[in-house]
């Protein structure tokens, strides 16, 4: 017997074919929808690692930022007593000159010399003073020459002044304090053998 079959395949088939087309676009979009959220996770990861690098990177930096102010105040504070060492070393190797200069000055200060003013500036000595004549004078810039501590006298001017009802030259004087090398006395040798 012969069997016809009168129901309509060419629908079957493509209601088939729709029912697989909505399936496999429905599977599409949600491998779609998952590669977003999977590439959405992904980046958000990486969002949030590369955010937790930055603040660590800023915690970071905010520590070097305190080091660095520490160095900064570390490094005045050495250039600080660097130069009070330096004020402290002028000190020691000058304080035997203001000895010299004042003993000088009493060596060679003539009678009829009054001093008003000794000022030091360095090695430079600045004096104002008085005298009974401009010879005194001349023997006090000569006696100034002659000191081994003392050289290169400049009278600034002179001009008369009256003192206590006195006529006297009122003068000022520029010269320079020298360093004298002081002389190292080798030391006595011992002789060894007997002649």
């Amino acid at each position: 017997m012969i069997r016809i079959n009168l129901l309509p395949h060419r629908a079957e088939r493509r209601r088939a074919k729709k029912i697989q087309f909505i399936a496999l676009s429905l599977i599409s979009l949600g491998i779609g929808v998952l590669i977003v959220v999977m590439v959405h996770l992904a980046i958000s990861t990486q969002i949030s690692y590369q955010e937790r690098r930055n603040v660590y990177l800023k915690e970071e930096i905010a520590v070097l930022d305190k080091q660095i102010e520490e160095i900064k105040k570390l490094r005045e504070q050495t250039q600080s007593l660097l130069a009070r060492k330096n004020v402290v070393e002028n000190l020691q190797s000058t304080r035997s000159d203001v000895v010299h200069l004042l003993d000088q000055m009493l060596r060679i200060l003539p009678d009829g010399v009054y001093l008003k003013s000794v000022k030091q500036s360095g090695y430079k000595i600045s004096l104002i003073g008085y005298a009974q004549s401009n010879a005194r004078i001349s023997t006090l810039m000569r006696s100034v020459e002659d000191s081994p501590w003392l050289d290169s006298p400049t009278l600034v001017e002179i001009h008369s002044a009256s003192v206590n009802g006195g006529r006297v030259s009122e003068f000022s004087l520029n010269f320079n304090l020298t360093k004298i090398a002081t002389p190292v006395s080798p030391l006595p040798t011992k002789s060894g053998g007997k002649g």
